[in-house]
């Protein structure tokens, strides 16, 4: 496989992760970014791990969509990660008519 080959696998793959993502999007609550992923979740919850300089947080999500072009199932029902570093969570707009766990808070913060 040569370079060329491989450069348009990786944005055929990455043209296909974008489209997927596209088609999934409606199905979720949050966008949440972290320094090594993105994802979109129904549940966000945020704990403080350690009090200490930095703080370490530990980021819960359930029933959540990976940004991973290398994985391939990117639908898991949850996830935890923790991290010193900044974590983005975006409240997505609500359509009408779709109920995503609307009385659910995000936890935490």
């Amino acid at each position: 496989m040569s370079a060329e080959d491989l450069e348009k696998y990786e944005s055929e793959v990455e043209l296909s992760l974008y489209q997927e993502y596209r088609a999934v999007l409606s199905m979720f609550r949050y966008v949440v970014e972290t320094d090594r992923r993105f994802y979109l979740a129904n549940e966000v919850n945020i704990e403080e791990v350690s009090n200490s300089s930095p703080v370490r947080l530990r980021v819960l999500l359930r029933d959540a969509w990976v940004w991973d072009m290398y994985r391939p199932v990117r639908f898991v029902e949850s996830v935890v990660v923790e991290t010193f570093k900044d974590v983005n969570i975006e409240e997505l707009p609500r359509k009408e008519g779709i109920n995503l766990n609307q009385d659910k808070p995000i936890g935490d913060l």
